[in-house]
């Protein structure tokens, strides 16, 4: 990524304008009078790195695999693939274009192209705050679980502890001869009251929400003071902790002797990046790649295990019957786009930090693949270790087959009590869910961050705005997770994870995103302002799943979710009180109620006849123009003509329209 400058503004204009044979001395002024300019990715790999961190995930890990086991093994791949083509793609590529077209984060893109569908990008960023206060609580939990696997003995192996209660049974070590002395009636597994009784402490419901669990606060706070620095101030801090984590990963794999490459390079960076403000950037090399050598870890371990033949058979055995189950393929259509993140405004934050001339449609069909492919992998990983599990057992793998935190902290903690060296299999899992969770926590905030500043550039790109903004996000966002670690606090998570930022919510705003790009702003002028950037225009079936397929499809899919909606039960058993669901519902309806009321506002304070005020609303910014080829064609036709010109005497050198364009 490119420095960004600091330019100092006199009179509305950069000060380097007014007066060009200024000294460098000249740039030293308060704070307050620096402006810092929009900067940009240095190259292709951060910004492939940054969104493959994003939107490669825990739904990677613990959902992919359930669901396909669930509707039908490798029969749910049909379902699959179709909304891959027809949805995941067209909206992953859709958003991603238009921030790096518009260069602007997820609220001003939208203001840019269509001011009457602002309200889209409000959506997204309040889906976003949700996710910023909720999902880092599964890092503060598997935090206190990876604090945990530095024993000999994992504390969730055993009973005995204080935690534990006069049910508790290790059945991996029941045999025949004593099982009938055992009542197994009310009997639980020492890993379920470790969860439920010392990591959760969990009340009766949601009703009383108990007392704080201190510990896990303190893990929460490792968590968002990890966050906060690895991107409060670009690359220049977080450069920094990528070069503690790639030599600390470097000892982890024993790689010792590359971890002076390591450090040079990583020096010279700092070195040349010292001024950035961007996000994240240099750890993503590190917390996009790790979790893949710790996959790859894992799975080689898991497929050797006996056992494991039998889960990944029962994980890809097709059972074609369950493909006419409506809920089979709505189940595909949610996950593309829980897993590609697609409707939060992170891909569009990300993508306008692209230069203007980067091929996005090549980096997106990649990326893509890259997504599906890593939650097919992570299924074998998976099944393989609740094979073994089940062998070890003698039960059926339906019994130990689990989705979510209960995959996370339930089944897979369980099966690694049983291999040899637990501990060490166990530190590697947590490590593994930490590091995929913290580079999506790192883009939910960053991109929660470019929507306000490029809302308001004047004030938080100035000084030190811009690290108090996300100071303040952190805190507040703390804070308020913090109900979510109470003794009642898994009924409040639960109500975010349903609710909050369900498929629901996803599936309105895509439908709104399309409508907006493929018949308001126009799609054939949107195909040419991406020919303008890449240089050609991407396949037809694109343009055409913007106008039809895809809102058609998510519209489907949003009515069988209000028609089939079924109240929420924690465990399927504990029904939330009436106020709770409605505390759910507003948490859904504060990003859908965006939309619409943001269209009524705008035609409301408008001026005209209605048909006047919704021409001017529909109507993209006059600053909204094509920089490339096809936006510039008389412009580069006389540079080119001065170029050959100048080119004569070989001592006046022309400037291309590529080499003025950062």
């Amino acid at each position: 990524m490119t420095a960004e400058k600091t330019i100092p503004i006199i009179n509305g204009k950069p000060e380097d304008v007014l007066d060009p044979e200024a000294s460098s001395t000249s740039l030293v002024h308060s704070n307050d009078k620096k402006v810092h300019e929009r900067g940009h990715w240095n190259n292709k790999v951060e910004f492939v790195l940054s969104v493959a961190g994003e939107i490669i995930g825990l739904g990677n890990v613990w959902r992919f695999p359930y669901l396909c086991y669930k509707n039908g093994g490798g029969a749910f791949l049909i379902p699959y693939v179709v909304f891959f083509i027809c949805c995941g793609i067209p909206v992953f590529f859709l958003e991603t274009a238009l921030g790096q077209f518009t260069s602007e984060g997820g609220i001003t893109c939208w203001r840019k192209v269509c001011p009457l569908f602002e309200g889209i990008g409000y959506a997204t960023q309040v889906i976003e705050a949700h996710l910023n206060v909720y999902y880092i609580i599964i890092l503060a939990w598997a935090i206190f679980y990876l604090f945990n696997c530095f024993t000999t003995e994992l504390p969730w192996a055993t009973c005995g502890h204080e935690w534990n209660t006069e049910n508790c049974v290790e059945f991996q070590k029941l045999n025949i001869s004593n099982c009938s002395q055992v009542s197994l009636q009310n009997a639980t597994s020492p890993v379920m009251e470790f969860w439920e009784r010392r990591v959760l402490a969990i009340s009766d419901g949601i009703e009383h929400i108990g007392n704080l669990r201190w510990e896990l606060a303190l893990c929460l706070l490792a968590a968002w003071t990890i966050c906060y620095f690895c991107i409060w101030k670009g690359t220049k801090s977080t450069g920094k902790f990528s070069l503690y984590a790639i030599c600390s990963w470097s000892a982890l794999l024993r790689l010792e002797p590359h971890c002076a490459t390591f450090q040079m390079s990583t020096v010279k960076c700092l070195c040349s990046l010292e001024t950035l403000h961007l996000p994240h950037l240099t750890v993503v090399y590190v917390t996009a790649t790790f979790p893949y050598i710790m996959l790859m870890i894992l799975l080689i371990r898991g497929v050797t295990l006996p056992g494991a033949s039998e889960g990944i058979k029962f994980y890809l055995y097709p059972d074609l019957s369950r493909l006419s189950d409506p809920q089979v393929w709505v189940d595909a259509g949610t996950q593309i786009f829980f897993s590609y993140a697609i409707c939060l405004g992170c891909l569009t934050a990300l993508g306008s930090y692209n230069n203007y001339n980067n091929n996005c449609y090549r980096d997106c069909i990649m990326l893509c693949c890259l997504n599906s492919g890593t939650s097919f992998v992570a299924g074998f990983a998976i099944f393989s270790v609740l094979g073994f599990m089940a062998y070890e057992q003698g039960v059926p793998i339906a019994e130990v087959a689990e989705s979510g935190p209960g995959l996370a902290f339930i089944a897979y903690p369980k099966a690694v009590t049983m291999m040899p060296l637990s501990p060490l299999w166990a530190t590697l899992f947590f490590m593994m869910l930490i590091f995929l969770g913290l580079d999506s926590q790192f883009v939910c905030v960053e991109s929660l961050v470019t929507a306000v500043v490029d809302m308001y550039p004047k004030i938080f790109r100035r000084g030190y705005r811009r690290e108090l903004l996300i100071l303040g996000l952190s805190i507040v966002s703390y804070f308020i997770g913090l109900i979510m670690l109470t003794e009642g606090g898994m009924y409040v998570f639960q109500l975010f994870d349903s609710y909050a930022a369900s498929g629901m919510c996803l599936l309105f705003v895509a439908i709104f995103e399309c409508v907006c790009i493929g018949w308001v702003y126009g799609s054939n002028r949107f195909y040419d302002n991406i020919e303008d950037m890449i240089g050609y225009k991407p396949l037809t079936l694109i343009k055409w799943c913007w106008m039809v397929l895809t809102p058609g499809i998510c519209a489907g899919i949003f009515i069988f979710f209000l028609v089939k909606y079924k109240p929420l039960k924690y465990n399927n058993v504990y029904t939330y009180p009436d106020w709770g669901y409605g505390i759910g519902w507003m948490m859904a309806l504060s990003s859908m109620i965006c939309i619409p009321l943001w269209i009524c506002i705008k035609l409301w304070k408008a001026e005209g006849t209605f048909i006047e005020k919704f021409r001017k609303l529909i109507t993209p910014s006059s600053d909204l123009k094509m920089r490339g080829k096809l936006g510039g064609r008389s412009y580069i036709a006389a540079i080119n003509d001065c170029d050959a010109k100048l080119k004569g005497d070989g001592t006046i050198s022309a400037i291309t329209e590529k080499e003025t364009h950062f």
